[in-house]
């Protein structure tokens, strides 16, 4: 009778496993399940994306069929395990089981963390069959001790790149260290494809240098003299060729998912075979110089492996035969492919953009030294009113309401603001009392015969009315009114409501509508240039396509500090006001100043700066 196997053989088998990823997680998961008596297990992974992904079930689902139920049940309570970091025993609860009972089944949740770095990148869960807590905390501490295979297994699977790596590494270096054994191209050549050869078990190695715009074939594994009329060395040759067309690695046979053209090495491989035909490019400073041909048996195909190692020892090797090649020629050759590759690289289709770069930057030196071009001068500007009418606060009091904003359009008597007159008017009322009262002496006074006491009484009411007057007019002039037809440039007072104001103080200030004229900063270095009665136009932010005519006609003597830098204020009265344009708009102003070369145009700031630096 055979013998079951233990959990020692079982643990010991998934420590010697060789076998790829996705088979080891399945065995580790049958594993983890016997162990903890578990019914089931799944190891769920973060995505890139962030949600979690099933990467292996035991006991594997039927083919193309949905996941059991308690694996979405793992991936919905997974985020506290992945938040933090600890192992959890969630309960699973079915249709069948009854109101307030313990249930029968529980989820284990254990983190599965990165091999060599802090962080969790999955979840492994376990389905186990149980009521007493005691049998879950030794299901959890069996699923907790066996969880570290995993890692082993990494482990061992970095070991075996890092191995392979470094024997890939060997075989290169080996091959290089046999070529720099040699200081002829000859020997060298020869060399390599002998190593080649040998290392990988081919049965031919070639070596082709570029020549002009093909191949020509240098040096055959194991074979001193060759004749280029021969069939063999033609068929070689176009398949080089083939590989620096492509400026690829060419297989054949080819795989599956290949782009790449391999017409050429299929009918090497069928005329001097059968075998199997790889061509390696041997690029220096981005292009190709040179082409590798590896030929072997048929029954020993191309592996990735046995590619890559291959192609290490191509790049490593480049450089060393490329360097021979071209120094181990007599001068004549050297200075002849020296001149050649010169006049190649100025007339010839490479480099097609730098040729056609210093081409233009010539021509355009030449154009700036020799066309002339309109000379301006610029700067900004900002629009002003030439007259301004001003509304100052009439008394002493407080702001009520503000009717208009700033930049409104307003007409002649316009409510702009009102002040407050409660206490005005509380005083007129008093006022009014008091004339009546006095009215009312005086009446009795003149039925009584009391002249000197009514005319007292006369100059009192007088008094109160004069009174009554000047407060009937302040509570007039409460109300301020725009005093023309035009725009509110200043009085942003929206904020300053229920404020008080003093009398006299400026509340708003309104520009006529079409009475406008520009004021120019112009930059200290450009103002010589500028002349009264010179013409320009202008253009505005707000309206860049539409460009107004103006005159120069003043130019202030002395210069003002803006935003750093020295400027003077030149006025420019408008030809022709538009309807769209207001005080406080800006814009770029041009005055045209006459034709000078472009070269002198561009450059005159810089040429100033330097003469004045030199100078000084």
């Amino acid at each position: 009778m055979q013998r079951q196997p233990t959990a020692a053989d079982l643990v010991e088998h998934l420590v010697q496993f060789e076998g790829p990823p996705h088979e080891f997680l399945r065995y580790l998961l049958a594993v983890q399940c016997r162990l903890s008596a578990a019914e089931g297990g799944a190891i769920l992974r973060i995505s890139p994306e962030g949600d979690l992904q099933i990467v292996a079930v035991f006991p594997p689902p039927e083919r193309e069929g949905p996941p059991p139920v308690w694996v979405a049940q793992a991936g919905e309570a997974a985020g506290g395990v992945l938040n933090g970091g600890k192992t959890a025993i969630v309960p699973v609860h079915t249709e069948t089981d009854m109101y307030g009972d313990a249930p029968n089944r529980h989820l284990i949740l254990l983190p599965i963390r990165y091999t060599g770095r802090t962080g969790i990148r999955g979840v492994s869960a376990f389905l186990v069959r149980a009521r007493d807590s005691a049998v879950l905390q030794a299901s959890q501490e069996r699923l907790e001790l066996s969880s570290s295979l995993l890692s082993l297994y990494e482990m061992q699977l970095m070991l075996q790149r890092r191995t392979m790596d470094m024997a890939r590494l060997r075989d290169a270096l080996e091959v290089v260290s046999a070529v720099n054994l040699h200081d002829r191209f000859g020997a060298a050549s020869m060399a390599l494809c002998n190593e080649f050869s040998a290392r990988w078990s081919a049965s031919r190695v070639s070596l082709g240098f570029l020549r002009g715009r093909g191949i020509r074939l240098r040096a055959i594994s194991h074979t001193e003299n060759f004749s280029r009329k021969m069939r063999l060395v033609q068929d070689i040759e176009s398949a080089m060729e083939e590989c620096l067309d492509q400026d690829v690695e060419v297989i054949h046979p080819a795989p599956a998912e290949a782009t790449f053209v391999s017409r050429a090495a299929s009918r090497l491989s069928e005329q001097q075979g059968p075998a199997n035909v790889c061509s390696f490019p041997l690029r220096h400073d981005g292009e190709v110089q040179a082409v590798v041909t590896v030929e072997t048996p048929r029954e020993q195909p191309f592996d990735g492996e046995m590619v890559e190692s291959m192609r290490l020892a191509v790049d490593l090797v480049t450089a060393r035969m490329v360097n021979l090649h071209e120094h181990d020629r007599w001068f004549g050759a050297k200075a002849a492919h020296s001149v050649r590759k010169g006049a190649a690289a100025f007339v010839g289709p490479r480099h097609t953009w730098v040729k056609l770069l210093a081409i233009g930057i010539t021509a355009l030196i030449v154009f700036l030294i020799v066309a002339k071009g309109e000379y301006a001068v610029k700067s900004p500007f900002v629009l002003q009113a030439q007259q301004r009418q001003h509304v100052p606060a009439p008394f002493d009091g407080r702001l009520e309401m503000v009717a208009v904003k700033l930049g409104q359009h307003v007409q002649k008597d316009q409510l702009l603001a009102r002040l407050e007159t409660d206490e005005l008017e509380q005083s007129r009322r008093e006022a009014a009392a008091e004339k009546a009262v006095h009215d009312k002496e005086y009446a009795k006074d003149m039925r009584d015969g009391k002249t000197v006491q009514a005319q007292q009484a006369l100059a009192r009411a007088e008094q109160s009315q004069a009174k009554i007057l000047f407060l009937d007019d302040q509570i007039q002039r409460a109300e301020l009114r725009s005093p023309i037809d035009g725009y509110v440039v200043a009085g942003d007072l929206e904020h300053r409501i229920n404020s008080p104001v003093k009398t006299g103080e400026l509340l708003f200030e309104v520009a006529p509508v079409r009475r406008l004229r520009a004021e120019m900063q112009v930059d200290e270095k450009d103002v010589h240039d500028l002349r009264e009665n010179q013409e320009g136009e202008l253009a505005a932010v707000g309206n860049p396509a539409h460009r107004v005519s103006f005159v120069v006609t003043s130019i202030s003597p002395t210069a003002e500090t803006v935003e750093g830098k020295n400027v003077f204020k030149v006025r420019v009265t408008l030809k022709d006001v538009p309807e769209w344009m207001h005080p406080g708009m800006t814009g770029v102003a041009h005055v045209s100043i006459d034709r000078r070369r472009f070269a002198w145009i561009w450059t005159r700031r810089v040429i100033s700066w330097l003469r004045l630096k030199l100078w000084l």
